[in-house]
């Protein structure tokens, strides 16, 4: 294709190979929008470039196509589900949708979900909360996968446990989006199959010896990832990372203690309303503050200047929306095979 194709576009097309596949049309049509809103911000690893693991999640019965989430607990400001393998972003999708009323009248509502599919982006959600003049924490772990070493280990214990949050200024949002490990298995499946190596040591050889080679993951026995923060300070996120699995696995009470399922997700979210706290405009004030702050502080050699979390994100997010959506070379040859499959023509990226 000589021109971009357009965000709209994209859902359009996304939505249709969703449901092509067997997903109803709700889902597949908010699914396309995270995975889509995911290249939009930049995450092209976690945006289409997971559609055809979707797809052949669906096409063997691992992800669920219909259905409802299961409710374990159901109180004024916190929530529990059994995902019940539905898609990942559908259920967080619902549960910001459960979550800000809630949030909106107790202040803050937590609703944790167990037995959900993978969820794409974690940055993808949060402008649809802080434009509501809301903070938001969400993070996840997957129980039945682990990659990433304890600090001080060399066999793989947990995934990489991104944790992400957001909160509103007079001007852009705030979003954090990080894992706790340095990278993500998405990055790392990546540059092993482009043949490239980490631009640093990111990974432990199966025998514990630090590496910068992607395959190393690979051997048998695995290597894994190192925490945030690598062979010097990897303390700090081993330690977030358990915290991530208390958050997730142990308040939906269910995790790596249980048989595994599958590639999926364990989910939580908390959405907190300023208004019911300290008040929304002094919440407002004290965040632009901050940002201030650090937007002003003197840059040191090397910086033009200083740059608040998510700042590159939407500034990417706009210029594709006006320009085209610039997706990762290796994103659509992969969903060709599934677009021939499933008899959906990639013309029909031009034409929505």
């Amino acid at each position: 294709m000589s021109e971009l194709p357009t965000a709209s576009a994209l859902r359009t097309y996304a939505s249709t190979l969703l449901g092509s596949a067997g997903l109803d049309p709700e889902k597949a049509a908010v699914v396309a929008e995270i995975l889509v809103e995911g290249d939009l911000l930049g995450h092209n690893t976690h945006g289409l470039a997971l559609l055809p693991a979707y797809l052949a999640e669906i096409e063997k019965g691992s992800m669920r196509k219909t259905g409802e989430p299961q409710t374990i607990a159901d109180l004024p400001a916190a929530v529990a589900w059994d995902g019940r393998r539905l898609p990942g972003p559908w259920l967080v999708a619902r549960a910001i949708d459960v979550a800000m009323p809630r949030a909106r009248q107790n202040g803050t509502c937590t609703v944790v979900i167990r037995r959900s599919h993978h969820i794409a982006c974690l940055a993808a959600y949060l402008r649809r909360v802080t434009e509501q003049g809301f903070m938001v924490m969400l993070t996840c772990s997957d129980p039945n996968v682990a990659s990433v070493a304890p600090f001080g280990g060399r066999r793989e214990a947990v995934t990489p446990n991104p944790l992400a949050a957001a909160w509103p200024t007079k001007g852009d949002p705030v979003i954090i989006d990080v894992s706790m490990s340095i990278t993500t298995n998405g990055m790392t499946n990546r540059l092993r199959a482009e043949g490239k190596r980490f631009p640093g040591s990111w990974a432990l050889s199966a025998d514990g010896e630090p590496t910068d080679d992607p395959a190393a993951l690979y051997t048998s026995p695995p290597g894994s990832l190192l925490p945030m923060g690598g062979v010097d300070h990897g303390h700090k996120g081993y330690a977030l990372a358990l915290l991530v699995e208390a958050l997730t696995a142990g308040l939906a009470g269910f995790g790596r203690a249980n048989p595994g399922e599958g590639w999926g997700a364990t989910v939580f979210l908390e959405i907190f309303n300023p208004e019911c706290f300290g008040g929304a405009d002094d919440f407002r004030r004290q965040a632009e503050h901050v940002a201030s702050v650090c937007r002003e502080n003197p840059p040191r050699p090397g910086f033009e200047r200083v740059r608040l979390p998510g700042e590159s994100g939407l500034r990417r997010r706009r210029e594709q929306i006006a320009r085209g959506v610039n997706l990762h070379p290796s994103i659509l040859p992969a969903i060709a095979p599934w677009a021939e499959k499933l008899q959906v023509p990639f013309s029909l990226m031009r034409s929505a």
